[in-house]
């Protein structure tokens, strides 16, 4: 059975393209020497280039995904802060060897007989989008993304992005004198760049940045406040309300000496109103650890002085990332959080847990309080302790491809994280907002939308596919049996891509190939998977295999251990 359930960041907030083949041809010379670069990093590695970044190409499943990213990035590239430019992938045309079928290889039996091409490709146009660490907020019709490096783009279909600027630099339509405007934050982080902001609008009406600096190789940083009139900016900065890292002899927010260990590094801002309408922002990340603390809802600044609450994390363990929603179906608040490294080889994956709280505590599908999720003492960047908590959405994965099916280069995910989420509340609909990373494509990264529903036991499960206009809808039944390519995201963490394996789905349903079990289908779309003796609960969606050219059946689902599994249909519907 496929299960595995049972301080500080030194990666940047994206890194330069003209890095990224360096990157890749030193990897195989390095090998393990490079896994543990992001730990020496930590202690001394100095301010990278921010990522370059590329606005929208027009993707048709005719063409494939694959082609678009290996050919169709715009010319509209933005220097990145240090100049350096130019974001290629022409030398990053990698054979995604792992989905390619040897020369000789025949169909098994159970896909004999089986239309593998969908017949009339289904083609869909998207307008991709580079923006790091994507936070989300709608205003009117038109969702908005923020992310680090003063990046920012719109769309209004969560399909076809546009972007609005990016780059720490003068001139930057968000923050137009970033550097002269927040010199004092600049100055205390000892750093060039911005990492990770979000937006909140509050009763004036007007939008509040909640912005950081951090240099990254150590977590001394600095969180402020920065206002504007109109969404897309220019904001105007208010000031720090945090700073984290203070040296000896130097008070920190609790007035103490500061511990890294214990204590916050203060990034990655999440701001949020709870049902009650009181105002909290959630942050932090390696180091001490995830923290919140009540704002005011007219000023935006913190009601106490201090760092807050912790809810978890500790002893430098990877986690950051927060991201809170509210579910009214289930009156439960959700903390999304990104687990390991953001880079290609870091094993970046998804995970959430639930409270009936805004600020706590908040427990794993396992009951688990995650004040105890904390590495070792001593230890540093401890996945084996981290992997233990949460519940996993998504990590690394990709789908194979059969003989003579369309997409034979198929590009999975590769540390898919530092998500965002849009609930509307008059639809009942969830977006996961993220950004990710391709197989053979080394740094590189998107925006990718998927969406995302509440399974019976009230956690979420994310469709397997990027969001395409799909709805949630009865599913008849006698359309569910055949074969289906199956993604176990098990619980680790890992930079090994998780690919997929055959399951048949019978008409008697039972399920047989490479795992044993039984499949069932509820109150019309509700799904029931069993594999190998775990129950999964989920959903059944019709959807959009974007290199197939086809729609097609899956189902998305998730054990009480907080496993999540994945299947899709090679027969098109």
């Amino acid at each position: 059975m496929l299960r595995l359930c049972g301080s500080w960041r030194c990666e940047d907030k994206g890194l330069s393209w003209r890095r990224e083949g360096r990157l890749r041809k030193e990897k195989e010379r390095k090998g393990k020497e490079r896994d543990g670069g992001r730990e020496k990093g930590y202690m001394k590695r100095r301010g990278l280039a921010g990522m370059v970044v590329a606005v929208g190409f027009l993707t048709a499943c005719g063409a494939h995904l694959e082609d678009g990213l290996r050919g169709g990035q715009s010319d509209n590239v933005i220097e990145s802060e240090k100049g350096e430019a130019g974001n290629s992938l022409e030398a990053d045309d990698e054979a995604n060897s792992g989905n390619q079928l040897a020369e000789g290889d025949v169909l098994p039996e159970y896909l004999r007989g089986v239309d593998l091409t969908g017949g009339e490709p289904v083609n869909h146009e998207f307008a991709e989008v580079t923006v790091h660490d994507p936070s989300v907020i709608k205003v009117e019709d038109t969702w908005y993304v923020f992310g680090s490096h003063l990046a920012a783009a719109k769309t209004d279909d969560l399909m076809n992005w546009t972007l609005i600027d990016s780059g720490v630099r003068k001139g930057n339509s968000i923050i137009q004198d970033a550097k002269v405007q927040m010199q004092e934050a600049f100055d205390w982080a000892e750093t060039d760049t911005f990492w990770a902001p979000d937006v909140v609008r509050l009763a004036d009406g007007r939008f509040y940045m909640y912005y950081c600096n951090c240099e990254g190789s150590s977590p001394r940083s600095a969180l402020g406040i920065a206002v504007a009139d109109d969404v897309e900016g220019p904001y105007e900065d208010l000031g720090i309300i945090l700073k984290s890292g203070q040296s000896a002899g130097t008070p920190d927010e609790e007035g103490g000496a500061y511990d890294a260990r214990v204590e916050p590094n203060v990034v990655d801002p999440c701001v949020f109103f709870d049902e009650s309408g009181r105002l909290w922002m959630m942050y932090g990340s390696y180091s001490g650890g995830i923290y919140i603390l009540e704002l005011d809802t007219e000023t935006g600044f913190p009601i106490e002085k201090g760092y807050g609450k912790k809810l978890l994390g500790g002893n430098h363990l990877r986690i950051e990332a927060s991201y809170v929603i509210y579910s009214p179906e289930t009156e439960y608040y959700y903390m999304f959080l990104s687990f390991g490294g953001l880079t290609a080889d870091g094993g970046y994956n998804i995970r959430v847990c639930r409270s009936k709280n805004p600020d706590g505590p908040y427990f794993d599908a396992q009951g688990q309080d995650m004040i105890e999720c904390r590495g070792r003492a001593g230890s540093f960047f401890d996945d084996s302790k981290a992997q233990e908590y949460g519940v996993k959405l998504m990590g690394g994965f990709s789908f194979s491809c059969a003989e003579g099916e369309n997409g034979q280069s198929r590009s999975g995910y590769v540390s898919p994280g530092h998500n965002s989420v849009w609930h509307d509340r008059e639809t009942g609909e969830y977006f996961l907002i993220f950004h990710t990373r391709f197989e053979g494509k080394g740094e590189m990264h998107q925006v990718r939308v998927h969406q995302m529903f509440m399974n019976e036991d009230g956690w979420p499960v994310v469709s397997p596919y990027r969001y395409a206009g799909e709805k949630l809808g009865p599913v008849d039944e006698a359309a569910i049996p055949g074969v289906y390519k199956l993604i176990n995201h098990m619980h680790d963490i890992s930079a090994v891509v998780k690919n997929s394996e055959d399951i048949v789905l019978k008409e008697d349903r039972t399920i047989g190939g490479s795992h044993e079990g039984t499949w069932e289908l509820k109150d019309d779309h509700r799904a029931v998977i069993v594999l190998d003796g775990v129950e999964y609960k989920g959903e059944w969606i019709l959807e959009w295999d974007q290199f197939g050219c086809k729609n097609v059946l899956t189902f998305t689902a998730l054990s009480e251990e907080g496993c999540a599994v994945w299947g899709s249909g090679y027969r098109a519907q």
